[in-house]
């Protein structure tokens, strides 16, 4: 497997991190307001998160402060995975 199919492998939507797991924000999709939004509580693209937990609601933490968000959001940020 080439190192861009690796790469693209480990990028999955923040619902899919498990609690405890961190990614850093590669991407956001979905409509410019919604991601606009994201964005001004600190979910740009290169920001480190956390998830904590999570079903219907995704407890994450991103730059030092704990944010819930529902999953559809959730869904629109794309993150990569952080091994360690």
């Amino acid at each position: 497997m080439s190192s861009e199919s690796q790469n693209r492998a480990d990028r999955v939507p923040l619902t899919q991190l498990l609690a405890g797991e961190k990614g850093r924000v590669y991407d956001l999709k979905g409509e410019s307001t919604v991601c606009a939004r994201l964005r001004e509580m600190g979910f740009c693209e290169t920001a480190i998160v956390e998830k904590v937990g999570g079903g219907y609601t995704v407890l994450c933490q991103v730059c030092g402060t704990r944010i819930a968000l529902n999953s559809r959001a959730a869904d629109h940020i794309l993150v990569e995975k952080i091994e360690g």
